[in-house]
C-alpha cells in the first residue's frame, strides 16, 4: 500500500477535499486511497464516524443488499469491503451460516466506523466552516485548519424536514425521528404522536410497541398517504438502482425527472413488507391475545397542518383529512417526525452560492456530480446525495454510492480509474429498439420464411 502525507501545509495545494464524512464521502476515501497521485484530505466536524445514531435500533437491517458496500461494486478487490471487514473480525463463516443479504444495521454501521478508522485521509473534530474561491484554488476553512484544493467534495447529507409551524416546538415537545435514541426522554404513559409512514415511522412505532416498561399510553401514527404502504422490492423495480438507468433518467426533461420522482416514491420510502408484517402481529398480539386495551391509533390520509404549544404541557395537533378535508385536533406530550429529509445546498457553500447555477431552486448536477458554476472547468464542487432530481431515486440510496464516488474519482484524476460503465440490464430503458442482434435475427428469420 502507498502512503502520502494527507495534510498539506499552508501554502500547498491538495487535489481534493471532502466536506463532511457520511457514507458517501467515505467511500470516496476509501476508492482514492490506492490512487497514489492524488493527494486528499476529508474533514468532518463529529469527533467520530456516526451513521444515523439515533435510528440504530435492534433488530433494523439495511435496505440493501451487503454488496452494495462503499467500493465492491466498483472495485470488488478492494480492501474496504464489507466482505474483508468480515473476514477482518474473524466472523466471515458465521455470516455465511447466518446467510441475510441484508444485515443488521448495527454491523453495516461497524463496517463503516472499521473503515473510518483504516484511512489517514479522514480526519474527524474538524468542522468545516466555509468553502471560497481566491481566483486560483478552493480556500477551505476549518475550525482547525485551512487547506486549499483544487477539488470540494460536499457530503454533508440531506436536512432532515421539520415543517416550519412545529420549529419553535423542537427540543422539549417535539424532534425528528432521526434522533430518536438521542433525544428521547422516558415515554412511559405518556401520549406520543409519530408523524410520518415511511421506514423510520415504522420503526420507531415497532419499537415504542415492543417496549413493556417504556411503552406510552397512547400512540397516534399518522401518515399523509392513503395507506401503511409497502417498499416495492421487486426485481424489476430494482432496476432503478442500476446506473444506467440513473444515466437515462439524467437525460430526461426536468419536468419528466420530477414526476418519476413522485410516482416511484415507494421503491424508496415505502415501508419493509417484514415489518409491516411484525407490527401488525404485535398489534393482534397486544389487542386480541393479550386482551391489552387499544393503545394505538393508525390514522391515514391525513395531514398535519398546525402544531401549538397547549398549557397543560403538552402540543395540540390538528391534522386534515386528505379525503373529506374535515380537521381533527389531538394533543400528545411528545411529537416524533419521521418527515424524511431534503437536499439543500450545505451551509459551508456560501461564499460561492451567487457563483452557481440553479434551476428552479435545485442545484444544477453534470454528470460527473459536479456543480454548474462560473469558475474554471477544472476547479470542480461535487456534491453528494444532492442531486436525486437530476439522477433518479437511487442518488441518496446507498445502491450507487460506490458507483458515484467511483464516477468522481475519475474526474478529479482525470482519466479512468475505475470502471464506471453500467452492468447489463434486463429493462432496454434508453433506445430499446436500437438493438443490432435484434434485427439481424428477425431480418434472418423474414430471409428463411421467404425460401
Amino acid at each position: 500500500m502507498t502512503h502520502r502525507s494527507t495534510h498539506p501545509g499552508r501554502d500547498r495545494t491538495t487535489d481534493v477535499v471532502g466536506v463532511g464524512v457520511g457514507p458517501a464521502n467515505l467511500s470516496l476515501a476509501a476508492l482514492l486511497e490506492p490512487v497514489a497521485d492524488l493527494e486528499a484530505v476529508f474533514l468532518e466536524q463529529k469527533p467520530a464516524f456516526a451513521w444515523h445514531p439515533g435510528l440504530l435500533l435492534p433488530g433494523t437491517t439495511t435496505q440493501v443488499h451487503f454488496i452494495k458496500d462503499l467500493v465492491t461494486l466498483v472495485d470488488p478487490t478492494s480492501r474496504f469491503s464489507f466482505l474483508n471487514f468480515l473476514a477482518a473480525k474473524k466472523r466471515l463463516y458465521r455470516a455465511v451460516i447466518a446467510d441475510r443479504a441484508r444485515v443488521s444495521r448495527l454491523e453495516f454501521d461497524e463496517y463503516y466506523r472499521w473503515v473510518a478508522s483504516s484511512l489517514e485521509s479522514v480526519s474527524f473534530g474538524s468542522a468545516v466552516e466555509a468553502v471560497s474561491w481566491d481566483g486560483r484554488t478552493f480556500v477551505v476553512e476549518a475550525a482547525d485548519r485551512t487547506i486549499r484544493a483544487r477539488n470540494v467534495v460536499v457530503g454533508t447529507g440531506r436536512r432532515p424536514y421539520v415543517p416550519p409551524f412545529v420549529e419553535a416546538l423542537l427540543g422539549h415537545h417535539a424532534f425528528h425521528g432521526n434522533e430518536f435514541l438521542l433525544r428521547r426522554r422516558s415515554l412511559a404513559d405518556k401520549v406520543v404522536a409519530i408523524v410520518g409512514g415511511g421506514q423510520t415511522g415504522a420503526e420507531i412505532f415497532h419499537h415504542l410497541l415492543s417496549e413493556r416498561a417504556e411503552r406510552p399510553r397512547r400512540i397516534y401514527w399518522v401518515t399523509k398517504r392513503p395507506n401503511l404502504l409497502p417498499l416495492d422490492d421487486s426485481a424489476f423495480t430494482n432496476e432503478l438502482f442500476l446506473p444506467g438507468y440513473a444515466e437515462y433518467f439524467y437525460g430526461l426533461p426536468e419536468e419528466k425527472r420530477l414526476d418519476l420522482l413522485a410516482s416511484q416514491v415507494l421503491s424508496s420510502n415505502g415501508i419493509d413488507a417484514h415489518l409491516l408484517e411484525a407490527i401488525y402481529q404485535r398489534l393482534y398480539d397486544l389487542e386480541c391475545v393479550e386482551g391489552q386495551e387499544r393503545l394505538c391509533r393508525l390514522v391515514v390520509a391525513h395531514e398535519l397542518v398546525e402544531a401549538v404549544e397547549a398549557g397543560d404541557d403538552r402540543v395540540e395537533l390538528t391534522f386534515e383529512s386528505l379525503e373529506t378535508g374535515e380537521a381533527s385536533t389531538v394533543a400528545a406530550d411528545v411529537v416524533i417526525l419521521a418527515t424524511g429529509d431534503r437536499a439543500v445546498p450545505s451551509p459551508v457553500l456560501g461564499p460561492l452560492l451567487d457563483r452557481i447555477a440553479f434551476s428552479n431552486g435545485r442545484l444544477v448536477v453534470r454528470r460527473d456530480f459536479s456543480l454548474e458554476w462560473d469558475g474554471p472547468r477544472g476547479r470542480r464542487i461535487y456534491v453528494q446525495n444532492a442531486a436525486s432530481h437530476q439522477f433518479g431515486i437511487a442518488d441518496p440510496n446507498l445502491s450507487l454510492v460506490a458507483w458515484r464516488s467511483a464516477t468522481i474519482a475519475n474526474s478529479v484524476a482525470g482519466r479512468r480509474v475505475y470502471d464506471v460503465d453500467g452492468d447489463s440490464a434486463a429493462i432496454d430503458w434508453a433506445a430499446p429498439f436500437e438493438d443490432d442482434d435484434l434485427e439481424d435475427a428477425l431480418a434472418t428469420r423474414a430471409r428463411a420464411g421467404a425460401r
